[in-house]
């Protein structure tokens, strides 16, 4: 029952984004808080659906930034992208290329200021991202960035890549850690939703003028900590045993 209960909702899901996309679209094409209104829009639709369709109920801990500041997130499912992005005010994301050439997210992430990043060598990837990042600051708000680059599966580890100290060290400004357990109930790939309260934490901010190793030490050790503690809270051990 819940995997028909989880079919179901998530095909409601990209239908409501293609119509709410086809809606909004005459405001959000001219208006940046057009885009922005609705975009949460869409999150409200899917927070609640979420809820009584496949029991997963979405939580938001720790201090919400309101100022500039890089965001460095843990990255587990399309789920903390929506709650992250519904709780903070101007959110805007460095975001794989491809993705400007999908049907309604290209759009919106254009007119948020989101940076494309295209997939290639690492130091030309890091070059062009800090390029764009500095030619969207006219656009002020928050911007994230997931640090492993990737979805990255419950009790799985991957690496923390340097382009998040590049950007750091770029902007000078302060950044915000977040950890959390979204995956363990709604994953990165299939259809399965299982019940549970799935949670983005905003952790202690790391000041600007860190050093790049003393940075990235102190941002996988508070983000891999914190993420296991919830994941552990929300019935799964990190080590893989249930």
């Amino acid at each position: 029952m819940q995997m028909i209960r989880s079919a179901l909702f998530v095909g409601q899901i990209y239908v409501a984004m293609l119509v709410l996309g086809i809606v909004f679209a005459p405001y959000a094409i001219f208006s940046r808080n057009g885009a922005y209104t609705a975009c949460k829009t869409y999150c409200k639709w899917v927070f609640w659906t979420m809820g009584w369709m496949v029991g997963i109920k979405g939580e938001v801990r720790g201090e919400v930034p309101q100022g500039e500041v890089l965001i460095a997130a843990k990255h587990q499912s399309f789920l903390d992208i929506m709650l992250i992005f519904h709780a903070l005010p101007a959110a805007k994301f460095i975001m794989k290329r491809e993705l400007l050439y999908a049907p309604i997210i290209g759009i919106y992430a254009k007119r948020l200021g989101c940076v494309p990043v295209a997939r290639g060598k690492r130091g030309a990837a890091i070059a062009k991202m800090v390029r764009d990042v500095e030619a969207g600051r006219a656009n002020p708000g928050q911007l994230i960035i997931y640090s492993q680059g990737t979805r990255v599966a419950p009790g799985v580890k991957a690496a923390y890549k340097v382009g998040t100290a590049v950007l750091y060290e770029q902007l000078g400004q302060p950044c915000v850690p977040v950890a959390t357990n979204v995956g363990v109930f709604w994953p990165r790939k299939g259809i399965l939703r299982k019940p549970g309260t799935a949670i983005v934490e905003f952790l202690p901010v790391l000041p600007e003028g860190m050093t790049r190793d003393a940075f990235m030490t102190e941002l996988e050790e508070t983000v891999e900590a914190r993420s296991d503690a919830l994941m552990r809270e929300g019935g799964f051990e990190p080590n893989g045993v249930h």
